[in-house]
């Protein structure tokens, strides 16, 4: 079972000082113990109370080394306070939320804290899909007049998302989403080798993108639209249930090159959104956010805020 606090304040008791949060990432990292990142030697000691020096090879280290925490200039309770209040979020927060929660003095720190933050929001690794599911693709962005089908990727502002999502009764049960450049078969199918375990039962319309899904060792069952959205109701309804958030929590203020982080806070919080514990989806968190490579700010790709985006009309969702 996890560590994590019950409730906000249970949380703020816990994580009150610097030392506390960096012992609670050293238990997340290290959960055996110290383990040298260079050489992977299992024997160390603290230094100076912030970094621990391997036994073998001499070489320091601190728990925020070769983390999305590395090189911050934010205290770790800033960073904890951020992830609880984002974790607890069932709708997510957007950087303007973050900055006025957490008194932050500029936009563009709550910003940069939020896309680290996604991208810890995806375990390595994680287990594909299986059982049965559906798979379809969606453009998100703003409307293309005059073009009927399957529009061309990269026409305006649009972006092409390719969702699988497993049935679980009459339900939904995880998904699974990826951008793609086109509806390619080479395309899909990297999508769905990486997402879908072999021989799960894939349902999709009668696109020639998904015809070597047998080929590749999955059971295919094709349906036929007409129009009639109710044949892949799961993957529909995942497809209007991003779009509304994209422009309910984040106003359609997406840039392209960002929508891959987007879509993994989505599916982060969708796969976890019967949890009835608020701390354990901040225990998964923190526990991927010591195990996800540092991003400094200018490989973020951050600009002005609205510029260049999605553009999601409301006519979308």
């Amino acid at each position: 079972m996890g560590d994590y606090p019950e409730t906000l304040e249970d949380f703020e008791t816990r994580f009150a000082t610097e030392n506390a949060c960096r012992d609670y990432l050293v238990r997340l990292r290290w959960p055996e113990g110290f383990q040298c990142p260079r050489g992977g030697h299992p024997r160390g000691w603290p230094v100076r109370g912030l970094l621990f020096q391997c036994a073998a090879c001499d070489y320091q280290v601190s728990v925020t080394t070769g983390t999305i925490f590395q090189d911050t200039h934010k205290p770790l309770r800033t960073w904890f306070r951020a992830m609880w209040w984002v974790a607890g979020q069932k709708t997510g927060v957007s950087a303007l939320g973050l900055q006025a929660v957490l008194g932050m003095g500029s936009y563009r720190t709550a910003w940069a804290v939020l896309h680290k933050l996604r991208r810890a929001m995806v375990r390595p690794g994680r287990d594909r899909l299986s059982g049965r599911m559906e798979v379809d693709e969606t453009y998100i962005g703003g409307p293309e007049p005059g073009r009927d089908g399957r529009p061309t990727a990269g026409i305006g502002r649009q972006v092409l998302v390719v969702i699988a999502a497993q049935e679980d009764g009459a339900g939904i049960g995880r998904i699974r989403m990826r951008r793609v450049a086109r509806a390619s078969a080479p395309e899909l199918m990297g999508f769905l080798q990486e997402a879908v375990e072999p021989g799960a039962v894939v349902r999709t319309d009668g696109w020639a993108g998904y015809s070597p899904l047998e080929k590749r060792g999955y059971q295919h069952e094709v349906v036929f639209l007409q129009d009639d959205v109710s044949l892949l109701p799961r993957v529909h309804r995942v497809a209007s249930l991003l779009k509304r958030w994209l422009l309910g929590t984040h106003q359609g203020a997406v840039r392209p090159n960002h929508l891959d982080y987007y879509l993994d806070e989505f599916t982060f919080r969708f796969n976890r959104r019967t949890s009835s514990h608020r701390g354990k989806l901040f225990y998964r968190l923190a526990q991927q956010a010591v195990s996800t490579p540092p991003t400094p700010y200018g490989k973020l790709g951050g600009k002005q805020r609205n510029h260049n985006t999605l553009g999601l009309p409301e006519s979308s969702a």
